[in-house]
């Protein structure tokens, strides 16, 4: 990529060398970078607009009046596709070369174990993120989510090296991943939507994997599916510093509709167990808390740092031998090991370790009754594990363990839990679809009841099980 000086791109401009500079420092033109006491610009920045012009005005609010609404909920729920078409036709004018979707997913046992090794169970689901999108030949990447105010720009080739504090960060931090691995040219603009209220459905993976596979598009990248899971990852590990696994990435690329997932995060390997044709039959329920928070601002991050502690001690403990922190894992202690001095741990340690390793166990049960078509033991599995969740890892608020508990409570409910890490979002629930209509208004009934101030901001949706993304 070719760069021009501060005094090269006010020739260019027509700017004097301090204005450029000024615009530098403050972030107005794409892809300045500051090596040593020195701005370098790329060549193929756009020259930035005059603040005072009705063109700035229009670009720097939102692509559209009705992206942003007033009230709450902000999101989706029939017509995400055409949403995100009709808002590129009205904003570039065109028609959207291209078109995409990559589904939500739903983690039914096998909660906060990918992290450290452990096993999964996975759904992908019929809701996600539609994307519609185009090339922007300059390098420059262009997008606006209908779910946030503010339209996002950086350039493949110089992206910011650190967060920027927005909901784009996910983006930039899968720009710089897939950067690493091959050459990119080509930028986008893109308008995307989701389906469902933002939390516990791995949205920002969701984003991630959609952005990825747009990007692989245009700049004629073909990538296998390990690549784009471990891509997608690196993008929340390294730049978001969310300290998560690779459930939410496998689920939205390996499963298939009416089959479980059932994968094993030491070495990638997985199964995708069919549903038993003696299996009652079974709908997804999401019932939405009404919270929203950052995944990286709560103490997701903190319950794994102290399971592996826990894991640490243990090895010292046994004469194992160990190694660097942040690579030790749950899996690398067998449970004997750990029943032998989990006494010796202190109490939220071996709390986080009880967690790992009955998940573990739960999840290699909940496969085999998956495959005997046995739905009711599967889904007490499924309640089992959110009460570990809440009592192990101590996860969840008040509201969120409240839904739990009147899920536990309500005839129909084959099993259900947190949906994500628990601070935040939703419950998912396997339901008898003979009972839909009087769990959705038990649920509604007792959870507004507990929490009045959250109605309007409560809400409750159908799906069911669907394919993973088609990779590019």
């Amino acid at each position: 990529m070719e760069y021009m000086n501060v005094k090269e791109a006010a020739k260019k401009w027509d700017l004097p060398d301090r204005r450029v500079t000024a615009l530098c420092r403050a972030g107005r033109i794409i892809g300045a970078r500051k090596i040593g006491k020195l701005w370098m610009i790329p060549s193929s920045a756009p020259k930035p607009l005059d603040g005072r012009t009705k063109e700035y005005a229009e670009q720097a609010r939102p692509v559209h009046s009705y992206i942003v609404s007033p009230t709450f909920p902000r999101y989706t729920e029939e017509g995400a596709h055409m949403k995100a078409v009709n808002a590129f036709e009205k904003t570039y004018k065109y028609l959207p070369p291209y078109t995409a979707f990559t589904p939500y997913r739903v983690c039914p046992i096998g909660a906060h174990s990918d992290h450290n090794l452990g096993k999964i169970t996975g759904f992908a689901i019929d809701k996600g993120i539609h994307i519609a999108y185009g090339p922007k030949q300059n390098g420059v990447v262009e997008i606006q989510s209908l779910q946030f105010p503010k339209r996002a720009q950086w350039h493949v080739n110089s992206t910011p090296e650190n967060k920027q504090g927005d909901w784009a960060d996910h983006l930039r931090g899968a720009t710089i991943a897939l950067h690493h691995r091959y050459p990119l040219r080509v930028g986008l603009c893109a308008i995307i939507d989701g389906e469902l209220p933002i939390g516990g459905l791995s949205s920002s993976a969701a984003v991630i994997i959609t952005f990825i596979n747009a990007l692989c598009t245009l700049n004629n990248i073909k990538l296998s599916e390990q690549e784009l899971i471990q891509t997608a990852l690196e993008a929340e590990n390294k730049y978001v510093g969310v300290a998560c696994g690779k459930l939410d990435q496998s689920c939205e690329v390996y499963c298939q509709k009416t089959h479980l997932l059932y994968m094993d995060i030491k070495d990638d390997t997985y199964e995708l167990i069919p549903q038993n044709t003696k299996m009652k039959p079974f709908k997804i329920a999401i019932f939405f808390s009404g919270l929203e928070r950052s995944l990286a601002s709560s103490k997701f991050n903190m319950r794994v740092d102290e399971l592996r502690s826990a894991v640490y001690a243990l090895k010292a403990f046994s004469g194992m031998e160990y190694g660097k922190f942040g690579e030790t894992n749950a899996r690398d202690v067998p449970w004997e090991v750990y029943q032998q001095y989990k006494d010796r741990l202190p109490q939220n340690w071996r709390k986080r370790a009880e967690h790992w390793y009955t998940e573990f166990d739960r999840v290699e049960q909940g496969a085999e009754a998956w495959r005997r078509g046995d739905l009711e033991q599967f889904g007490r599995l499924i309640f089992e594990s959110g009460r570990s969740s809440i009592e192990n890892w101590e996860t969840g608020s008040p509201e969120l363990i409240k839904l739990y508990e009147i899920m536990t409570q309500t005839q129909g409910i084959y099993g259900g839990r947190f949906s994500g890490a628990g601070f935040k979002g939703c419950c998912m629930a396997l339901i008898d679809p003979a009972y839909e209509g009087s769990i959705l208004e038990k649920v509604e009934r007792d959870y507004l009841s507990a929490f009045p101030n959250l109605e309007g901001k409560y809400s409750a949706h159908i799906c069911h099980s669907a394919d993973g993304v088609k990779l590019r």
